[in-house]
């Protein structure tokens, strides 16, 4: 099993971690960012109720940063 990035880290991304993600990012960040478990925030996107805006490239989803730290009220 390959080692995560994200092991040993809380639920949540700080402040300085979100606003150094780039353009787009995968569901997973967001969902780590939203505080979103993974089987939720697919189900989310999948159903189209993701809380901000998804894209869909092949079989992968991703979520525009701009977006997402809109949401969090971080936008710059």
């Amino acid at each position: 099993m390959r080692e995560d990035a994200t092991a040993g880290h809380s639920k949540g991304m700080s402040r300085e971690e979100l606003l150094a993600l780039p353009v787009a990012v995968d569901l997973d960040t967001s969902n780590r960012a939203l505080g979103l478990g993974r089987s939720k925030g697919y189900e989310l996107a999948k159903r189209g109720a993701y809380p901000c805006k998804v894209l869909r490239l092949g079989n992968t989803y991703r979520v525009v940063t701009a977006d997402l730290l809109d949401l969090l009220g971080l936008a710059a």
